[in-house]
């Protein structure tokens, strides 16, 4: 095989891929279903509410693949949010048990062709690096048998009583200005300031936390902090996409703190859809920039409190 040829397969492969995600998350839109907001606490979800792990390297799986991995846990009613690769879970002693099919994960990349690299010297220009997905298959823990008794064993979930303080004190830490006060939640980029009316006017004191941490993803995305694009006016697909990204972020922030996500502005769903099928890699920018934003305000938690039991800060590798 040519390297024009397998260069043109790698491409194929790769826009396959993105074709496959994003199909699976256009479908559960058009369901009414939202990826990001999972139904913790039913009997269709049997694992604590939490990010998914590799439970082998105790990283805390980011971006498109937290969506992934959520799914699958709900799917098939998997007790815990451990997730192993088939050599580590024979690295660690034990097995995938005959029958089990795995769950595909992706590690996202640039790399920067020889062509190109070759172009560059050339022209004198700077090289263009080319976006990569590569497929990996993970299976959970529960698939898995004669592991450390140690990994197969459930975090519980924080104490409630300990969410709304905690919630309140990360805010601050993030020294955004954040205002209490009138009757609707919104982010300033012009200004950088967030406002949230007083957590009374919710009829949930929970949902305040949640709205809270919406408008906390917003700001994360000021020009002094994630640099993210906020040049755009309601309606357009950009605002939309920036609706997706706080959405997720606060889901992912909010699974961390043990709080159950929710969906803030179901009612962008159409736009979200737009523009999903007008780009296949959307969903996956999305999920990257909403892991990002996550990372960010999660950092100001308390050091002790930026990890759980066997786990690493948010971020980082598929595998």
């Amino acid at each position: 095989m040519s390297r024009h040829d397998r260069t043109t397969r790698t491409g194929q492969d790769r826009a396959n891929l993105y074709d496959e995600i994003t199909d699976k998350i256009i479908a559960e839109l058009e369901a009414g279903r939202f990826p990001w907001v999972q139904p913790w606490g039913k009997s269709t979800a049997k694992a604590p509410l939490g990010l998914p792990k590799n439970a082998s390297t105790g990283r805390t799986y980011s971006g498109i693949n937290i969506l992934i991995l959520w799914g699958a846990v709900v799917q098939h009613g998997f007790p815990g949010q451990g997730w192993l690769t088939y050599r580590q879970a024979a690295a660690l002693g034990g097995n995938v048990r005959e029958g089990e099919r795995g769950t595909t994960v992706v590690y996202a990349d640039r790399f920067v062709p020889e062509d190109e690299k070759r172009r560059a010297r050339e022209t004198g220009e700077e090289a263009q690096a080319i976006p990569f997905l590569k497929r990996f298959t993970v299976f959970n823990t529960a698939q898995c048998e004669r592991l450390p008794d140690d990994m197969v064993i459930a975090t519980p979930p924080p104490l409630p009583g300990l969410i709304e303080p905690r919630v309140e004190a990360l805010i601050r830490a993030t020294g955004i200005d954040f205002r209490i006060g009138g009757d609707r939640a919104f982010y300033v980029p012009a200004d950088d300031y967030v406002v949230v009316p007083p957590p009374q006017a919710y009829f949930e004191p929970i949902n305040w936390h949640r709205t809270a941490l919406h408008e906390i993803g917003h700001a994360s995305g000021h020009h002094s902090r994630l640099n993210r694009d906020f040049s755009t006016s309601f309606g357009t697909k950009k605002y939309a996409f920036e609706e997706l990204i706080a959405e997720m972020s606060a889901a992912f922030c909010c699974a961390s703190l043990g709080i159950v996500p929710t969906v803030r502005h179901a009612d962008y769903i159409g736009s979200w859809l737009e523009v999903l099928r007008e780009d296949n890699r959307a969903i996956v920018r999305a999920a990257s920039q909403a892991s990002k934003a996550a990372d960010w305000i999660l950092s100001f938690l308390p050091e002790a409190e930026t990890t759980d039991p066997g786990s690493d800060a948010i971020d980082r590798r598929a595998a």
